[in-house]
């Protein structure tokens, strides 16, 4: 063998052996094709292969919390679903042969059944009997009604209760709670179903600081937490007593692996089970090997270009509109996610319930976009500055690609790559003139939506668009409860919002995860958040 060959052997092993003693050295704390894997190995729906370690490897870190009133990110909503139960849960259906999940569909959880008021502003949930948190201790109504308490003084959990609009929760006897709501909110059940509204023991966090959550567990929920090392992985321990039946795997690994090339080496090798966030550029590569399964679902993530109006010239509607005349959805979509993806037609996702793309006349087009820009006064064209997370690869590549497309009109595109904290800085105190943006909603509704992002007064409104005549629509449509009616009036939001052109639409990406072949029970969600609780091998 050459000498640069055998060096680059070499380096190789160093890399996987320090990758796989960085993941086994967590610290401990308290407490072949593209497709769907099939549900079961036998007829029957029985497994000879239960009782197994599945291990998963994630990208996106190894979770910022395990309290399910403080979780914000989608590795930390993992967890909280494996710890803890909530009231409703969002249901799944079968699909061209696989079980796929409905974050619209909601069913029974904790509460067997509920109540809704006339008025729409009374819900009176039964909690089912015999449920027991991990410590032993009844899940009751007075658990119910702590969980609720304690959510409002989080900050992601406060800000969902305050978006929920939940005035007061009641307990009425053991097993029976009431909310009164300030005014009808048709997403009330979908609300209580993401893990923000997990129920918590207080028997448990009661007698602990307010900060003991943060790396414990106390729920009811399918498995409980052994270990977790905010750096390197976190252990789950099948719950074998849960009231829903135990799960198939014994035990869960949650691995932080943040590059995808080291990833998708693991999982080739065999040292991890499961390899979540595979590139789209290595789909068709991964896809062709025997011993794996790789699935590529559409979400309901959305990425766009966020032009600030408080910023010139995008305080002008034509240089908006230009912008995204030029914006070629086709190149992004073949080079930038390499086909594991779709177009963007509206400031919603193509999975929405409420999703119309009538409002879109922006197909690229390059004298419209000059035509635009001389009524504007600017057929010179401008320069601006484009800022994008150095930590995403695909914002790097759409920025390129953009800068070229607009360079045909005389627009000069400067890329400011900065680091997530100051990314985020910017972005999010709006100080950003432009910028690249992906967002996923939890909660599958243009309410829920629109309510974080172009609501003039929405949390994650970064572009600051203001349009009172959205604004009235959305309070119009919050309080419809007639569903055709509600239609309607998204309808009309998104037209408006296209009109107005706060965002360019870049495209609608795909959740990809590789598998070994013999990884079962794998259910996806639009969502993003993986569920441990079916998975085994």
């Amino acid at each position: 063998m050459k000498k640069k060959q055998l060096l680059a052997v070499i380096s190789a092993l160093l890399i996987l052996s320090i990758i796989v003693g960085c993941t086994n050295s967590a610290n401990p704390k308290n407490n072949a094709g593209t497709g769907d894997q099939t549900q079961n190995n036998k007829s029957d729906g029985s497994s000879d292969a239960q009782g197994k370690t599945v291990t998963i490897a994630f990208s996106q870190g190894a979770g910022q919390t395990m309290d399910p009133h403080d979780a914000a990110d989608l590795t930390s909503g993992s967890y909280v679903f494996a710890l803890y139960d909530q009231l409703v849960t969002s249901g799944t259906e079968e699909k061209d042969g696989k079980t796929v999940g409905r974050t619209d569909l909601i069913e029974p959880s904790l509460a067997e059944k509920w109540t809704i008021s006339d008025d729409l502003k009374t819900y009176t949930f039964t909690l089912r009997d015999g449920v027991k948190f991990n410590s032993g201790e009844p899940v009751n109504a007075d658990a119910v009604v702590y969980s609720f308490e304690r959510l409002q003084s989080k900050g992601e959990g406060g800000s969902l209760y305050k978006l929920a609009n939940i005035q007061s929760v009641t307990k009425i006897d053991e097993k029976t709670v009431e909310f009164k709501l300030g005014a009808p909110n048709h997403l009330f059940l979908k609300y209580l179903a993401t893990f923000t509204f997990s129920i918590v023991d207080p028997s448990v966090a009661e007698k602990n600081p307010d900060d003991y959550l943060t790396q414990n567990s106390a729920g009811s929920g399918a498995f409980t937490l052994e270990k977790w090392d905010p750096a390197t992985e976190a252990v789950f321990i099948a719950n074998k007593d849960y009231w829903k039946g135990a799960p198939k795997a014994d035990k869960i690994i949650v691995k932080f692996v943040k590059e995808a090339s080291n990833r998708e080496l693991l999982l080739q090798n065999g040292d991890v089970d499961v390899a979540m966030d595979i590139p789209p550029k290595d789909v068709a590569s991964l896809a062709k090997k025997e011993n794996l399964v790789i699935s590529s679902e559409p979400t309901n993530r959305i990425v766009y270009l966020g032009m600030n109006a408080q910023f010139k010239p995008f305080d002008q509607l034509k240089v908006r509109q230009a912008i995204h005349y030029l914006i070629p959805q086709d190149k992004l979509i073949q080079d930038v996610v390499y086909g594991q993806g779709a177009p963007m037609t509206s400031s919603i996702s193509s999975k929405s319930p409420a999703h119309s793309a009538e409002g879109y006349v922006y197909e690229y087009n390059v004298e419209k976009a000059k035509a635009l820009l001389k009524e504007a006064g600017l057929e010179n064209g401008f320069t601006f500055d484009l800022t994008v997370n150095s930590s995403t690869q695909d914002y790097e590549d759409i920025a390129v690609l953009l800068k070229s497309e607009l360079e045909k009109v005389g627009v000069t595109l400067n890329i400011n790559k900065v680091a997530p904290a100051q990314y985020r800085e910017l972005v999010n105190n709006k100080k950003a003139a432009a910028f690249l943006g992906k967002y996923t909603s939890l909660v599958n509704d243009p309410s829920y939506h629109y309510g974080f992002l172009l609501d003039s007064k929405g949390a994650s409104n970064y572009a600051a668009y203001n349009s009172p005549a959205v604004d009235d629509l959305l309070a119009k449509a919050n309080a419809e409860p007639d569903e055709s009616k509600r239609l309607e009036l998204y309808k009309a939001v998104q037209n408006q919002v296209s009109a107005d052109s706060p965002w360019a639409y870049l495209y609608e990406t795909n959740l990809i995860a590789g598998f070994n072949k013999n990884v079962q029970g794998y259910i996806f969600y639009p969502d993003e958040i993986l569920r441990f609780v079916s998975i085994y091998k």
